[in-house]
């Protein structure tokens, strides 16, 4: 089968590699969309594993069936989650199923999304595979697993109805915290981003006001919400001087979300009285998605309570895979990248 293999964000390769083999319990499935993470494009972290195949963000049709699997069939078009827990163990019994000792060991597809066909594990196939809605295309499932760990990331920051939110960068998952805090009923959404671009986006989407990221943002935001701080702040671009602004943004009994990866060894300075005297801040992270968000995540886009189709602005077949990282690597002229690895 072709596959585009992963050198750095400039050399994507387009490979030929042995169409997995299934065994019990396993599914083959043959690839339709899969969409680019800005995660794939991560330098740092993707260069000391590569040549890989990347790609978690997927929907096909099933293939081929193992033995013993139970509830699909050949020809069922499905997504699928690459990150799925045991169930058991201490972190999952108390809520925190993406720090789970087997996810964090490896319930990978093989090879990655981006190629024609890839192999689910018995445990994925039981545990974070779905069949699609009628109403729901293959590349509106790409967006179950990103939507997902923004719905997660909502819900550890407790965003009630009328709340004021704002969030700190306006890449895809900033804007999905958008279209989702407003689905919510939040009372006032603000945006922030360096581009005009993603700005533009924002209000597209339904932002109240857009800020530029290089202005005061918590003055500003104050002005906008009757002199209080925001009741959450969702950190969608981790970088020092955006953190900083979080921790003046964020008003009494107000949540830091922190929701964005950083290059290993980012360091953020913070005065601790500054989100405890007299403040009552809460300072929260959120990783990935369970199973749960992601079944929750589906039947939103089936509802279209969040719609996504007006956030893809590339599609490209296997072959040109690579002009897609460098798009989504140069952070700005694309949102959701989809590649049809059958094109």
């Amino acid at each position: 089968m072709r596959v585009a293999m992963y050198y750095n964000n400039r050399d994507v390769r387009l490979e030929e590699m042995a169409t997995p083999r299934i065994g019990p319990g396993e599914m083959l499935v043959q690839i339709f969309a899969s969409s680019i993470c800005g995660s794939d494009t991560m330098e740092w972290y993707r260069i000391r594993h590569a040549p890989l195949v990347l790609g978690h963000e997927i929907a096909g049709r099933v293939a081929e069936v193992g033995e013993g699997v139970k509830g699909f069939s050949k020809g069922d078009r499905v997504a699928a989650t690459h990150h799925v827990p045991c169930f058991a163990c201490h972190y999952c019994k108390s809520g925190h199923e993406t720090v789970c000792d087997t996810l964090l060991g490896g319930t990978h597809f093989d090879p990655g999304g981006f190629c024609e066909y890839v192999r689910l594990p018995a445990i994925n196939v039981e545990r974070g595979t779905w069949l699609l809605p009628d109403e729901v295309t293959f590349e509106t499932a790409t967006f179950v697993e990103p939507l997902a760990c923004v719905l997660r990331g909502q819900r550890f920051s407790s965003i009630r109805p009328g709340a004021a939110v704002l969030v700190l960068g306006s890449g895809i998952a900033g804007l999905l915290h958008v279209k989702l805090a407003l689905a919510n009923d939040a009372g006032l959404v603000v945006a922030t981003d360096l581009s005009q671009e993603r700005l533009a986006l924002a209000q597209k989407y339904g932002a109240h006001h857009v800020l530029p990221a290089e202005s005061d943002v918590a003055g500003e935001f104050r002005k906008l919400n009757s002199g209080r701080g925001a009741d959450v702040v969702i950190v969608c671009a981790a970088a020092e001087a955006v953190c900083q602004q979080a921790f003046q943004a964020v008003g009494r009994g107000g949540v830091v979300l922190l929701f964005a990866p950083a290059p290993a060894g980012t360091v953020v300075p913070l005065s601790i009285n500054d989100i405890f005297w007299r403040r009552d801040v809460t300072v929260t992270t959120s990783y990935a998605a369970s199973p749960a968000d992601c079944v929750e995540a589906l039947e939103i886009l089936r509802s279209k309570r969040v719609r996504v189709d007006d956030m893809i602005t590339h599609r490209f077949g296997l072959a040109e895979a690579g002009k897609g990282f460098q798009l989504v690597a140069a952070g700005g002229g694309s949102l959701k990248v989809i590649i049809n690895p059958q094109e």
